[in-house]
């Protein structure tokens, strides 16, 4: 019979101390046993606003010569002591050799204590058990991005305006502050200022500007056909990337 060690659980809370956080394991298992890959959300990235809950769904597709029988919960830790475990797998045949294993949790800011200290790389931890008896566990067998939700919002102005005039377009780029559960202003970051003609379907860059120290964002540019402005921010590993609904311009 194998034995093997317990890992503690804490399903659909994050952990705000280390005392909480179950002890690093180094990587192990018994037999041929592998994960082949690991997603979060579909894409790796998970962002998470001031309000709504958030819920996180893990796979984890592993193979064995025998097949695979099961998984326990993933655990997944991030920067600040985050923690959180899903609920039991539920795993799929893909074949006779793969499974793809699948588990999630609810994560509400209103009630989970997130830190802003939070956001940034977390990594999913899994246990993977075969037919025949082997296993694998490996710490940090994939990773994704946990984000604080962003905002950003766009005024061109005035409208109509007169050809060869002056425009000016403000707005605001914002981000969920997980500690009091407001958006605040995301500060000294690039943001670019596009154009799209009336007719066309594409964003073109004018200019780069940066985020004052409240986020706001302003910039003149001289009228000169039918069109919307929009702000556009590429993201950073704490927030996610961002475009305004274009605001249109008649110029005449």
């Amino acid at each position: 019979m194998r034995i093997r060690a317990t890992v503690a659980a804490v399903s659909g809370a994050l952990a705000l101390s280390a005392l909480a956080v179950p002890a690093a394991q180094a990587d192990g298992g018994f037999g041929d046993t592998r994960i082949t890959k690991v997603v979060v959300d579909g894409d790796n990235k998970v962002s998470v606003g001031i309000s709504e809950p958030k819920t996180i769904k893990v796979s984890v597709t592993a193979t064995d010569d025998s097949g695979i029988a099961g998984a326990d919960e993933f655990q997944l830790e991030g920067p600040g002591y985050g923690y959180f475990s899903t609920g039991r797998p539920t795993c799929t045949a893909v074949s006779s050799t793969t499974s793809t294993c699948t588990a999630s949790v609810l994560v509400d800011p209103k009630v989970d204590y997130l830190s802003n200290a939070n956001a940034g790389t977390w990594y999913v931890s899994a246990w993977i058990d075969a037919e025949d008896d082997d296993f694998i566990w490996k710490d940090k067998a994939g990773s994704f991005t946990f984000q604080r939700a962003s905002k950003l919002t766009v005024n061109a102005s005035p409208e109509p305006v007169v050809k060869g005039r002056t425009i000016t377009v403000t707005g605001k780029l914002s981000r969920a502050n997980w500690e009091t559960l407001t958006y605040a202003g995301y500060t000294n970051q690039s943001v670019k200022l596009q154009f799209r003609k009336k007719d066309s379907s594409t964003y073109t860059t004018l200019k780069t500007i940066t985020s004052n120290s409240t986020g706001e964002l302003k910039t003149t540019v001289t009228a000169s056909t039918d069109g919307y402005f929009r702000w556009s921010f590429a993201g950073t590993t704490t927030t996610p990337a961002v475009n305004a609904t274009g605001d249109f311009v008649d110029v005449r």
